[in-house]
């Protein structure tokens, strides 16, 4: 999980700054969300899933389709 939010946040040229006023939270934090060292809470994840246009599965690793459910934002 962790790779796929750092290489969406890279693909879409965002900043770890960015991304964490987006989520409130601490650039640290959000470093460690990416690294691994600290678990994302479910409304992050639900948060990230949103800012990125695709399914809180794909983050977690659970598929490999990265478009959104339908119906879905």
């Amino acid at each position: 999980m962790y790779p796929r939010i750092r290489a969406l946040r890279e693909d879409a040229d965002l900043s770890q700054a960015l991304m964490a006023a987006q989520l409130h939270c601490s650039q640290q934090v959000y470093s460690n969300y990416e690294l691994g060292q600290r678990d994302i809470p479910t409304a992050v994840l639900i948060r990230l899933a949103a800012i990125h246009h695709t399914s809180t599965d794909y983050l977690l690793g659970l598929t490999d389709v990265r478009e959104p459910y339908p119906g879905r934002v």
